[in-house]
């Protein structure tokens, strides 16, 4: 009688263990993490929003050799806010979501997220728009 090994004879069993140089990589597009990053920046603007959440981001990944993470990412998100409001905190504020929601959701630190501020909006602004001129 042919003797039958219990790795063999279970068809569910544990394979030997591959190589961690011979396994496939994840790897997150920089687009990903650019959508990943102007989501987080609504988000973080969302409470003090003035009606327009408008943020979109660009993103430059690092990725390091021979590490298991994903990488790093250097953000840059560009937002409008409205006026008067106290920015920096809205941009702590924006720069705390996005890495936070980058790490949690892509994987990856992020070192750097730099905030520029593409308009500011002013109730007055607004209102003196939709005024009728005379």
């Amino acid at each position: 009688m042919a003797t039958v090994s219990p790795a063999a004879a279970a068809p569910g069993a544990a394979q030997p263990a591959v190589p961690a140089g011979e396994r496939g990589a994840t790897k997150i597009a920089d687009r990903v993490v650019a959508k990943i990053a102007a989501q987080a920046a609504r988000e973080a603007l969302r409470d003090a929003s003035t009606g327009r959440s408008a943020a979109h981001a660009s993103v430059t990944v690092r990725r390091r050799d021979g590490r298991r993470d994903f990488g790093e990412a250097r953000v840059r998100v560009a937002v409008e806010l409205g006026y008067p409001s106290d920015i920096g905190a809205q941009c702590g504020a924006v720069r705390r979501q996005v890495t936070r929601r980058v790490r949690e959701l892509a994987g990856m630190s992020v070192p750097e997220v730099a905030v520029q501020i593409e308009r500011l909006h002013s109730p007055q602004t607004e209102r003196a728009g939709r005024e009728r001129v005379r």
